[in-house]
């Protein structure tokens, strides 16, 4: 009936697809040299309104840890929040892609660490016996659903500055971030101290289509020989910067994030009405973590809807999340989500009886 497991459950957006379709015409220079890439370097550097080095990858994992590795040595440490995707969901890549440096994990509400908190963690290392502090990652949207205002990450761009780290954005969900603040690109990254982005696109309407952006660009050729090395050159690049390239066109990004958090607002609200539901966190992006009574969660997956039941440490549950009369469950809205789907969605959990487990579904 309705997916709500993931934004990775979509298809492309149309535009993207009649991107990848025109340049499947003809034939282009290989390894980026194309004017698809050229074109999306020079939208990017408009979007973040300074000259940026963009180099395209086929996934988050890809931009993440490449950008990770130019900014920790093997015996440093990177500061993420404890629930940060790349402690949680990139299988060791961090550590691999940067010769094994350390993440040191930071404790947080609704997903964020902050500046205070970062600060306690870095005065405690230094000495020649410890892993050297190098780096800080941000997940932004984070996996809690939650946004970083513009004044947190300065606030954790100023101590990373004091102390000589570099601050990586993870920005998976960077546009539903993006449109929940209301702010300019520039404002979010590299004024407020970030030197490294992950650009997402493919939960928002690509096929498989990230960026790593650098503020400096002088540090392209590095990234460069890192993404060689570590395997994410793709020989027909134009087909990974199409998409982005009709992404970014007509701020098409922008729309597509700002359709997936209305959705999601909308769902959180009809939610909270109802009887014993509860709603974890602030829903700021497309995401929402809430407790259901387990008749109205069950009754839902009855009725065809999906979802993840969803484990206290963040993490995909086994489908009995919960215990007793409740379910811990995730849901998260997409660009192509259909407003009617949600409002279905809210009918049928309306219509089912938390207590007694009695379903009727008025659609």
């Amino acid at each position: 009936m309705a997916n709500f497991a993931s934004d990775n459950v979509t298809g492309a957006h149309p535009a993207v697809l009649e991107a990848m379709r025109a340049a499947n015409r003809g034939s282009a220079m290989p390894y980026g040299a194309d004017d698809w890439t050229r074109r999306v370097e020079a939208r990017l550097s408009e979007v973040f309104e300074t000259e940026v080095a963009a180099l395209p990858v086929a996934t988050g994992s890809a931009a993440n840890v490449l950008g990770l590795g130019l900014l920790s040595p093997p015996f440093g440490t990177i500061y993420c929040h404890r629930e940060a995707h790349i402690e949680l969901d990139e299988c060791g890549g961090p550590e691999f892609y940067t010769g094994g440096a350390k993440l040191t994990l930071l404790p947080g509400a609704d997903g964020k660490c902050d500046a205070a908190g970062l600060e306690r963690a870095v005065v405690r290392a230094g000495d020649m016996h410890a892993v050297q502090p190098a780096a800080v990652s941000l997940t932004q949207a984070t996996e809690a659903g939650t946004v970083y205002s513009v004044a947190e990450v300065s606030a954790i761009a100023e101590v990373a500055r004091r102390h000589g780290l570099g601050l990586q954005m993870d920005g998976a969900r960077f546009a539903n971030a993006l449109v929940a603040l209301g702010c300019g690109a520039a404002e979010l990254t590299w004024k407020a101290g970030v030197d490294v982005l992950a650009f997402g696109g493919t939960k928002n309407g690509c096929f498989a289509a990230e960026a790593v952006v650098l503020f400096d660009p002088a540090r392209r050729a590095e990234l460069g020989f890192r993404r060689k090395r570590g395997g994410h050159l793709f020989s027909k690049m134009r087909f990974l910067s199409a998409q982005l390239d009709a992404y970014l066109a007509d701020d098409l990004w922008l729309a597509n994030a700002r359709h997936a958090n209305a959705l999601a607002a909308r769902l959180a609200a009809g939610l909270a009405a109802l009887p014993g539901v509860t709603i974890h966190h602030p829903v700021e992006a497309n995401m929402i973590f809430a407790r259901l009574p387990r008749a109205m969660a069950d009754g839902l997956r009855a009725a065809g809807f999906e979802f993840y039941a969803w484990d206290v440490g963040g993490a995909p549950g086994d489908g009995v999340s919960g215990t007793g009369a409740a379910r811990e469950v995730r849901l998260v809205t997409a660009f192509d989500g259909a407003p009617e789907a949600v409002e279905r969605f809210l009918a049928t959990a309306g219509g089912l009886d938390p207590a007694a487990g009695a379903q009727h579904f008025p659609l």
